[in-house]
């Protein structure tokens, strides 16, 4: 829940920050006047509008980077915490539970079946193709790059 509520605050502040940001007024006017940073200026004055301004970026700036700060830390200790889970695991003997082990294929020519092994029985091989003409092999594509050098 505490973590819910560090993200939303991160949202409003960034969002706040940069609607800070444009309201300042630039060299060239910038996004500030189109925005009611003339508004501003005649309300506060010249020079309190732009101390308010940067006031208001800093304070921001200050939070959100804050915020981002804490959220990357408790992102991270998560990741430690279950780093730790599995290295307890598989000191316990659990490690290879829910992952698949590769086995090596075995060649057809190189194992030898005992007889009445499973798998000997003639319903288990595979069907000869429809129409009873062997299988031919795939035709290979000639070599890439037109000929011999």
């Amino acid at each position: 829940m505490l973590i819910a509520l560090l993200d939303i605050l991160h949202i409003f502040v960034c969002l706040f920050l940069m609607f800070v940001v444009l309201l300042q007024q630039g060299k060239g006017g910038g996004m500030g006047a189109a925005f009611g940073g003339g508004a501003t200026q005649q309300v506060f004055g010249g020079r309190a509008a732009g101390n308010l301004l940067t006031r208001a970026t800093a304070i921001c700036a200050a939070i959100f980077m804050l915020t981002s700060v804490t959220l990357a830390y408790v992102s991270s200790s998560g990741d430690r915490e279950l780093k730790a889970r599995i290295v307890e695991e598989q000191r316990k003997g659990k490690g290879n539970e829910g992952t698949r082990v590769k086995t090596p294929k075995a060649k057809p020519s190189d194992a030898a079946r005992a007889p009445g092994a499973p798998g000997d029985s003639p319903a288990s091989e595979a069907p000869p193709p429809a129409g009873g003409a062997p299988a031919e092999p795939p035709a290979t594509p000639p070599p890439a790059g037109g000929g011999s050098k």
